[in-house]
């Protein structure tokens, strides 16, 4: 059997079609956030390959070869998970992602929903399997503001997605106008939390103490 190539840098229209075809449950732009998350984690035993198993609930999809596996693998650590790393540099902040959205309750629903979605698997990445974690204050406060605005969108998308409430046009502009607003927040809020955690992680790592070699 010939091998399929493991794309090292596999684009994200490359590693959507992966997921799709192994079916993943977690949508494309959570899995980005879940990563992140990841990435700047303090958390103790952080790793790639658990969280591209937590997307399948705890177990790798079943592969036809382990070339196939490979691929999949390849795409999500060596591709997806690897660019992500350079958003723990200040001069590269995340960006949530820019779906086409049409001026309609359906469209701001949609919009709320990827919303909702990218912050909880901000969340999920960032806490792991832990209930509680030890951050940065300015970690801290930053997880209270995306808190704050993951309660506003959850909100906005029941409101939409209630029929008995009536919403004009108009009334759909001004909310997506505030959703915007709320996007460039939760992105200024993610990259505080994504280089607070990495200052303390390097700081943790400069004063850990060390055992005097013994010589022979």
């Amino acid at each position: 059997m010939a091998k399929l190539p493991i794309p090292p840098t596999a684009t994200e229209e490359e590693v959507r079609a992966l997921l799709e075809r192994y079916r993943c449950p977690v949508p494309f732009h959570e899995v980005r956030t879940r990563f992140l998350g990841n990435i700047a984690s303090p958390g103790i035993g952080v790793s790639p390959i658990k969280m591209v198993e937590g997307l399948w609930g705890g177990e790798l999809p079943e592969f036809g070869s382990s070339n196939t596996a490979k691929e999949l693998i390849g795409a999500l650590i060596m591709g997806l998970w690897n660019r992500l790393t350079r958003h723990q540099e200040r001069s590269a902040p995340f960006r949530l992602s820019r779906p086409d959205v049409a001026t309609t309750r359906e469209g701001l629903a949609n919009l709320a929903l990827i919303r909702r979605q990218e912050l909880d698997g901000f969340v999920e990445g960032l806490f792991g399997a832990e209930e509680t974690m030890d951050l940065p204050e300015r970690a801290h406060r930053s997880l209270g503001t995306l808190g704050e605005m993951r309660a506003l969108i959850a909100g906005v998308l029941d409101v939409v997605t209630d029929g008995n409430k009536a919403a004009t046009v108009g009334d759909i502009e001004d909310i997506l106008r505030h959703m915007r607003e709320m996007t460039r927040i939760a992105e200024h809020e993610m990259h505080a939390v994504v280089l607070s955690c990495k200052r303390a992680r390097r700081d943790m790592l400069a004063s850990l103490p060390a055992r005097k070699p013994t010589l022979h």
